[in-house]
Parts: structure tokens; C-alpha cells; sequence
């Protein structure tokens, strides 16, 4: 069972811009109460095969965002339970409002997908074989990959996504981690341009946009549990 901590603000060393800049639009998620209604039945399957299958329709790509929350709010919780050595009051403040954020994002989306459908995705496991929890830099690098895969996931995701409520929550939820993935870029290299980089805005100031076939293909390193999706479902 993952560990959950509770987060005290008063001292925090963050400036107050940095702050509101990662706060505005987050958390008012967890009072959203948006559920699932208007699901249809072949929006899932039921299968007995022991692989889960992400489903098609809207629940599919629910169960997929699910999934990627789910490894953020993971990454995050073993950030904040053993904070590497040396780390500065900001960078500390920093991680775990993200981590607050994703943990909001993980049990919003659980949620709504129990409320109406029996096909939700399990709690999954992951495995972190490159990654060095001790280290600054293998740390914020694999933040950096996991904000922007985050972005180009939502961005992704968008077009198969039906119902214009689930769209509306998904535009609220990309903002946050689009803002996250500037706060860690601009804590990698301060004062640059990197926030925005070349590498994820396009020269339309446009931000990058990946389907969910190659989201998985490129996260699925991180993923012990399997899974698998419909890909006329889903992209």
C-alpha cells in the first residue's frame, strides 16, 4: 500500500510566484465530482484473459490516463518519502506540490472510473531500473521525461476523447502538468529558455502531441504490471 504523507506549507522557503504558478487550477480537481455517466457498455469489455486491456471509447483513454497518473503519483511518493541528500528548501517545496498534484490527478481518475464501470485498471506496479533515487540529477531528469510525456500524453489523448466534460477535466489537468514540467525545466537549467524549449513548443508555439500507442511504447520501461490497449480504441 503506498505510503501518504501530510504536507505542511507554513515555512515554506518557495517564492510566492513559483508557488501560485504550480497551485492555480490543481487541486480544485479533487472537488470536481465529475463522474462517468453516459458510458455506454461497448465502451468496455469484460475479458478473462489476466492481462488487463484498457478498453476502447472514452473509458479506454480513462484507464490510460489513469495509468500514466498513476506512475507519476508513484515516481513522486518515493521522491518525498526519501528526499536526496543535500536538497535545497525550494527544490524540496517543488517536488512535493507536484507530488500533492499527482496524487489528486491518480484518485480523481480511480474515482470516477469506479463510480461507473466495473472495467478500472488495478492498482499497478513499476520498476525504476535507471534510476538513481539518491541522485539530484537522475531525479530531476526523470522528471523532466515524465512531466513532458505527461504533456504530449494529454495533448494526445484529446481527440479521442467524446464526452466534452471529460475533455474540459482533461484541459484542466494538462495545464497542471504542463506547468509542472516548466518548474522542473527551469530548476535543471534557471533563468533559461528551456521552460518552453524548442524541444516541446514547436515553432507555432504549439506544444508537442504524442498518441497513446507511442506514450505507452515510450513509458512502458517504467510499467511491471502489463497491460495492453485496442488501438482503434485508442489511438
Amino acid at each position: 500500500m503506498e505510503k501518504q504523507i501530510q504536507v505542511s506549507n507554513r515555512g515554506a522557503t518557495l517564492d510566492t510566484s513559483r508557488r501560485n504558478f504550480l497551485k492555480l487550477g490543481g487541486v480544485g480537481l479533487v472537488v470536481a465530482g465529475l463522474t462517468l455517466a453516459g458510458c455506454r457498455e461497448d465502451d468496455y469489455q469484460y475479458i478473462e484473459d489476466p492481462v488487463f486491456d484498457l478498453g476502447m471509447g472514452d473509458v479506454g483513454i480513462l484507464n490510460y490516463a489513469y495509468a500514466l497518473e498513476q506512475l507519476e503519483a508513484d515516481f513522486y511518493t518515493k521522491v518525498v518519502n526519501s528526499f536526496y541528500s543535500g536538497i535545497s528548501s525550494v527544490e524540496k517545496q517543488l517536488f512535493t506540490d507536484i507530488y500533492n498534484h499527482e496524487v489528486i490527478h491518480r484518485d480523481f481518475f480511480k474515482a470516477a472510473l469506479t463510480a461507473a464501470t466495473p472495467h478500472v485498471l488495478p492498482t499497478l506496479e513499476f520498476k525504476y531500473d535507471n534510476i538513481d533515487f539518491k541522485s539530484r540529477d537522475s531525479i530531476l531528469a526523470t522528471a523532466k521525461a515524465l512531466e513532458d510525456t505527461g504533456v504530449a500524453a494529454y495533448n494526445g489523448a484529446g481527440k479521442f476523447i467524446t464526452n466534452l466534460d471529460y475533455l474540459v477535466i482533461a484541459g484542466k489537468i494538462v495545464s497542471v502538468e504542463a506547468r509542472h514540467a516548466s518548474a522542473i525545466r527551469d530548476i535543471i537549467n534557471p533563468g533559461s529558455g528551456d521552460f518552453s524549449g524548442d524541444d516541446v513548443v514547436n515553432s507555432n508555439g504549439l506544444d508537442v502531441v504524442k498518441d497513446p500507442k507511442d506514450i505507452v511504447a515510450a513509458a512502458g520501461s517504467f510499467f511491471k504490471t502489463p497491460f495492453t490497449w485496442k488501438e482503434q480504441g485508442i489511438g
